[in-house]
Formats: C-alpha cells, structure tokens, sequence
C-alpha cells in the first residue's frame, strides 16, 4: 500500500514455479532502473511495455471490455427493477451469455498458461526443485491444477495387476480431486438433501488426509528428500489410492492431500516404519507442529453440482 514493490513483494506475486529466486531477483535488479531496491509502477510499466508484442492490442481491447461491461452493468442496475417481466428475462440472459463467453475466452487463456508452463519446466528438466509433487497412478491425469512435477516409484504395482474395481476406486479419486478444486475456488452449490442407502459391508467410505507443514527455510531440502521417500513408501501401500502436494509459493508451507480406501488403511499407514521415520524428522524441519485434517467422503457421492 506504500505505491511500491519491494522483492518480497515482487517475489510473492511473480513467482510462478519456473523462474528460480536467484533468477527472480537478477529480473527484479534488471526491472529496478533507479537502484532504489523498489519498483514503483514507472518502472514496471517501461520493462513490460518493451515487451507486449501482439499482447498490447490484447490489452487495450480489454480495457474497453472492461470499460464497456461497467457501463452496461451501470444501466442494468438502473433500468432492471422498473423493467417488464420480458424485459428482465433478456437482461437476464444477456447477463449469462456475456459470463459465458467471458469464461470460455478464460478457460482457453488458462490453458494457454497451463501449456507454456509445462513446456518450460520440461524443457528445464529439473526435477529436484518442484513447486508441487504428485503421486498419481498411471494412465491417470490429475485433476489438480497446480500440480507441477510427478514422482512414479519403480515399482510393478504401478504397472500390472489391475482389475475392474482399481479402475472404479481411480474415477472416484479423480472426482474426489476435482471436488476439492472446486470447493478451493468456492464455486459451489447444495443440492436438495438426497438420503443414500448403504449396502452391508460395503467399502462406503474414502479417508481424506490433509497435512499442513510449515517448514524452517533452511531445513526445505532435506525435508524434500524426507518427503518423497515417505510419499514413495506410502503410494505403495494397499490402501493408498492417491497422494497430492502442494508447496506454497509465498512461504516455505506444504499442504499433503492423501486418500486411502478407509480409516483401517490410514490408521494402519500411521503404524508403519517409514512413517513413523517421518514424523520424527519434521521434529527438526517444521517451524510449527504439523496440523492434520481427516474427513470420511461417501464412495458414491451424488451430493454436489457445479457451474
């Protein structure tokens, strides 16, 4: 609010998971023309303009959009409450065919992004520094946006030896993952109260874990390497059927998403060695104790819908 950025400001908003600090700091030194150790909006403004290209007519028709759709929303918030019935239903769906357009044009733009990252990070091929880890089956694609780099144990388990069932438990995780990408964004809906009738001794439930772990920034690479060996160990398990992490750009946090078949698997997980082993080793890596979150999520959900 100071009308300036300092690097950690800089570093908190541009960091995008392929630029390294070192490289992030050599382009905020590059940026900072007047050696202040700041960047106010003078100096952003010159660096990128140098460098719009075809993007500079982008932007400009955007500020018209932006401009245009004010001014229509103005008049709408005027007209609407003394309009016809007939009249509020076009308004109405004007309203929904400009949100549609607008997020059809956002869907291909994120895409894009999406697109230029991986090419990037691959073409970089640097595996020991991710942003986001993920374990995911084979043959499966995560749902998960943000995840950036993925961690396949040698192992043949994940590669022979499925059946008809392992395919069911994958569409379910994969629901499950998409679930939380939408409740993240808040993009959400109830239905009406539908009641499910569970069949005896059926597999109903899925356990989710989610660990946050605040690490000390001297202690991240050693608890890297800590935590790929317990996420190899524990995608080998029986009752694991997904592990998803997600390292948060702005500080030196981890988030864990686990999923097991059941809190039997869980609990059993939580017995063995190689987690045990984890658990005193955050002793010395974490800032503060580790929080954990467990739900029970229906095997077979019909409870949300989303727009």
């Amino acid at each position: 609010d100071d009308g300036k950025l300092s690097f950690d400001e800089f570093k908190a908003y541009f960091a995008d998971g392929v630029l390294s600090g070192e490289e992030l700091h050599e382009l905020f030194h590059m940026i900072d023309t007047q050696n202040t150790d700041n960047l106010d909006t003078e100096e952003l403004c010159e660096y990128f303009s140098q460098h719009l290209g075809e993007y500079e007519n982008v932007l400009s028709v955007l500020e018209a959009l932006n401009i245009t759709i004010l001014k229509a929303m103005d008049k709408t918030k005027k007209d609407y409450q003394e309009a016809s019935n007939l009249e509020q239903f076009v308004t109405r769906f004007l309203l929904k065919e400009t949100l549609n357009q607008l997020q059809s044009l956002q869907s291909s733009l994120e895409c894009a992004m999406e697109t230029t990252e991986e090419q990037t990070r691959q073409e970089r091929q640097c595996p020991t520094k991710p942003e986001v880890l993920s374990v995911q089956w084979p043959g499966k694609r995560s749902a998960r946006r943000l995840q950036k780099n993925s961690l396949l144990p040698n192992n043949p388990h994940f590669n022979t030896g499925w059946t008809e069932e392992d395919s069911q438990w994958m569409t379910q995780i994969n629901r499950l993952q998409k679930l939380i990408d939408r409740l993240e964004k808040k993009d959400l809906k109830l239905e009406p109260f539908e009641e499910e009738v569970l069949e005896e001794n059926a597999k109903s439930h899925i356990m989710i874990v989610q660990r946050q772990m605040s690490v000390i920034e001297e202690e991240i690479e050693e608890f890297r390497l800590a935590l790929k060996q317990y996420v190899e160990s524990a995608s080998t398990q029986g009752g694991c059927l997904h592990v998803s992490i997600q390292k948060i750009p702005s500080d030196a946090r981890f988030i864990v998403y686990e999923f097991w078949e059941n809190s039997n698997a869980w609990n059993s997980h939580l017995q063995m060695n190689y987690s045990k082993t984890f658990q005193r080793s955050n002793v010395d890596f974490l800032e503060t104790p580790e929080l954990i979150t467990t739900m029970l999520v229906p095997g077979k959900y019909q409870f949300f819908t989303f727009f």
